[in-house]
């Protein structure tokens, strides 16, 4: 019980002197809870009053089921968009709020039931599908997109405007039009800057609660409402009752594809972020648990009028930062926010929605990471323009799109890495143990008629071409190689395809007088070998348990000794690699 229940066992081992800590660190997060609440839920086309039902449901369910003492969940900016895209075509012409609710309801429960099911399959490793390369692109795209999208309620117009291209030309003629609001974008980039600029200089002073504290205050004081500055009004009073949502049949299959798009974001967001943190707590991230906890969390969300959330760095860092122990710390907020709904609904009427929207272009300017942009460029082209294209999906195609030409790429790139491996020669370095690379080491030496090839990848269906043709080139060598040696330690698996292409090879190699020898075979492949009966056809004799036995059973054969390569410090006829 207390393994799929870990809030138990906080209970069981908590401290009483974390208790102050714990109550005060709450305090703190609700300040951040409420407004971001309510800007991500309109972020995600919804209401503002179920951004604050999320936060209350996400935050107990999660205390309860969350394996993490310190994490926070809660509406997210970068799941904003993707429920948008989802639910936002689904919904009536008339843009019926109470229809846009239900269906955001139900992507929450289904993204539940995606989490609980993976979690007991036990598929935590589901979240290595997007390599961080394809995240930064795609997260990138996802940041371009929200602040071109709240441009207008920034300034105080709209726009109507399909694809990022489009409501770029929208946005760039209502500005060009006169269609901006002085007021409203006064009061909406005066806050941004305001944050900008105490996120960027005091960071210890919450930027968004201050922010917040002086729109209440100004907007009455100078009746900005009337000047065309739209405001949040009075929330609905109360707390949501459980509702199951109603949908048609006919929105399942476009709802579960948007969830499962959001399952796997939520995941890795959740584990990279679980992971950052108990580093420095020293806990360990147990993955399928994680999945559980956030399960329960959209659960939880779902069955009163919420949407699906995700972990939030930036709100974890508030507070661990405000001194938080456990998961209290998220009940005392969703206690918090529970009586100001119920007992104080009118507490944010004055809020003006460009503060809003605000909020939330600087939660999108933390998703992009330009730095790690850069990097990518100057490390590893292939892998900036990966990012490049996860970023042109999401900015070309939308969100949905975006995410699963982010997990593809991902996917291709892991491919592409088996597919062409890197392989080489290895040579003799005088004063160093063992044997090289020829490209590392070009003065290295070899002994005549022995080739010593190195293909760092396990032998699958998908290289088997590229190992047959990189060991015909070397048997093609003149003179000919009486040995070619595979240092196979770095294959770690041989399947039936390549079985099939080493017995083939083995066969061609053995009638031109060459022999196809292997050393450091690992044990698993070994037993698959022996399962495959490759050695019926391959000599068992040719198996040797390290280069360096296999290089001395040449030598005592032939009585070759060493010898310089070639010039350009490769043996005749050796691969370049990929």
């Amino acid at each position: 019980m207390v393994q799929w229940i870990p809030g138990l066992r906080v209970v069981r081992t908590y401290r009483r002197q974390w208790l102050v800590k714990d109550v005060v660190a709450g305090v703190v997060l609700t300040t951040l809870l409420v407004p971001q609440g309510m800007a991500y839920a309109e972020l995600a086309g919804l209401p503002a009053i179920t951004g604050l039902y999320t936060s209350i449901l996400c935050l107990l369910g999660y205390a309860v089921f969350g394996p993490s003492r310190i994490l926070v969940l809660g509406p997210d900016s970068s799941l904003g968009p993707m429920i948008a895209a989802t639910i936002l075509p689904l919904v009536a012409a008339d843009g019926d709020p109470a229809r846009a609710v239900a269906l955001a309801s139900m992507l929450a429960i289904m993204v539940a039931v995606i989490m609980i099911v993976a979690s007991v399959a036990k598929l935590g490793f589901i979240a290595d599908l997007i390599s961080k390369p394809t995240m930064i692109g795609y997260l990138n795209g996802l940041a371009l997109t929200i602040v071109v999208g709240q441009l207008p309620k920034l300034c105080g117009f709209s726009v109507d405007g399909e694809g990022l291209i489009a409501e770029i030309g929208a946005v760039a003629r209502a500005i060009a039009g006169g269609e901006v609001v002085a007021a409203a974008a006064a009061v909406g980039l005066g806050a941004l800057a305001v944050i900008l600029v105490l996120q960027r200089w005091v960071r210890k002073i919450p930027a968004v609660l201050v922010v917040v504290v002086l729109a209440l205050i100004v907007v009455p004081v100078f009746d900005l409402a009337e000047h065309g500055v739209p405001v949040v009004g009075v929330l609905p009073a109360g707390f949501p009752p459980l509702t199951l949502p109603h949908v048609g049949f006919a929105d399942l299959a476009p709802l579960f594809a948007g969830a499962v798009g959001i399952a796997l974001v939520s995941l890795a967001d959740t584990i990279s972020t679980a992971s950052a943190f108990a580093a420095r707590t020293g806990q360990e991230v147990h993955g399928n648990q994680e999945m559980a906890g956030i399960g329960v969390a959209n659960l939880a969300a779902g069955l009163f009028q919420g949407f699906p959330v995700s972990t939030s760095g930036s709100r974890t860092a508030v507070a661990q930062q405000a001194g938080a122990r456990t998961q209290l710390t998220g009940v005392v907020g969703a206690v918090l926010i529970t009586v100001m709904i119920v007992a104080a609904p009118g507490l944010f009427r004055n809020l003006p929605q460009p503060v809003l929207a605000a909020i939330v272009i600087t939660a999108a300017l933390s998703l992009s990471d330009v730095p790690g942009t850069v990097r990518l460029w100057r490390q590893r082209k292939t892998e900036f323009l990966l990012s490049a294209a996860a970023l042109a999906g999401v900015a070309l195609l939308g969100v949905l799109p975006g995410i699963a030409i982010a997990v593809g790429l991902s996917i291709l790139n892991v491919f592409r890495h088996a597919w062409l491996p890197y392989h080489t020669i290895l040579g003799q370095v005088e004063g160093l143990r063992g044997f090289h690379d020829v490209r590392s080491y070009p003065h290295a030496l070899r002994l005549p008629g022995l080739v010593i090839f190195r293909f760092d990848a396990p032998l699958m269906f998908a290289n088997a071409r590229t190992f047959r043709a990189e060991i015909r080139r070397l048997a093609s060598a003149s003179p000919a190689p009486g040995w070619i040696l595979v240092a196979a330690e770095p294959v770690t698996d041989v399947d039936t395809t390549a079985a099939d292409m080493l017995r083939e090879l083995d066969d061609e190699l053995n009638a031109r007088g060459i022999h196809l020898v292997m050393a450091e075979v690992k044990d698993p492949v070994r037993r698959k070998i022996d399962r495959y009966e490759l050695t019926r056809t391959m000599d068992p004799a040719h198996f040797y348990p390290t280069v360096g036995a296999a290089v001395a059973a040449f030598r005592q054969e032939t009585g070759a000794d060493w010898v310089p390569f070639n010039a350009d410090g490769r043996e005749s006829g050796s691969s370049k690699g990929s």
